[in-house]
């Protein structure tokens, strides 16, 4: 059977000579992996260019539910990214989310929600002209509501520890090492506050956002099992150097 379905690229990995496997988070089948071939023709209908991570395509596809591997019919650039793939900072930014999105979301159900989540959140990177070395911290934040763990700020006061293990502030010391100091809290909160349209308000120094990237690392952590390292983090920390 053939569908059309909208696709977020996340990465390729080598398949053969001639193919590649192409990891894409759909709206009509959530995650699958697609048969690419690696021709960088204008005559193909589904050529090399347009599979870079976060690119945001309209596919022709072929779908068999037993199928480990589908195939594309065709591929379309939903709207192109020109900033994502020339910007330094954006680059960077969109491997890590790139990155980030694949090691967090390997159900093959769909969930609408969350792709168009994620698709506002690329428009926003391409097209956005205000500062945005804090858009990660945004996006990781957001993505949280739709993963389940989203911080519980209700009972938050000055002065309080934020549990990462539980995902609430409180009064006294957690017993256990996963939280933030009260000065530590506060930041967080701050930054709970942060939103797409405002991000270029809050002002951290470099090693002030490597430092709160690592913190919400460690919260995904203790709330997803076997959340594994996230290797482009490196090249994001890099480019803000």
């Amino acid at each position: 059977m053939q569908y059309k379905t909208r696709g977020i690229v996340l990465y390729s990995s080598a398949y053969s000579d001639k193919y590649a496997i192409t990891v894409v988070y759909t709206e009509e089948f959530g995650r699958v992996s697609y048969l690419t071939a690696k021709s960088k023709s204008r005559k193909t209908k589904t050529p090399k260019s347009l599979f870079h991570a976060l690119a945001v395509l309209d596919l022709e596809v072929e779908h068999q539910n037993l199928r480990e591997i589908q195939r594309i019919k065709e591929a379309k650039a939903h709207f192109p990214l020109l900033f994502l793939l020339t910007d330094p900072v954006k680059s960077a930014i969109g491997i890590f989310l790139a990155d980030l999105i694949s090691k967090l979301i390997r159900e093959i159900q769909p969930d609408k929600l969350l792709f168009g989540y994620i698709l506002q959140s690329i428009r926003i990177l391409e097209f956005t002209k205000k500062t945005y070395a804090n858009f990660h911290l945004v996006f990781m934040i957001g993505l949280t509501r739709f993963l389940g763990f989203y911080p519980d700020v209700s009972t938050y006061r000055k002065g309080m520890f934020f549990d990462l293990q539980n995902g609430v502030f409180t009064l006294y010391k957690p017993s256990h090492p996963y939280h933030l100091n009260p000065d530590e809290g506060r930041i967080f909160f701050n930054l709970l506050r942060m939103t797409y349209e405002n991000m270029g308000v809050f002002k951290f120094s470099r090693n002030e956002r490597n430092v709160i990237t690592g913190r919400i690392l460690e919260y995904y952590r203790l709330h997803l099992n076997n959340f594994p390292e996230i290797k482009s983090l490196t090249v994001l920390q890099t480019v803000f150097e």
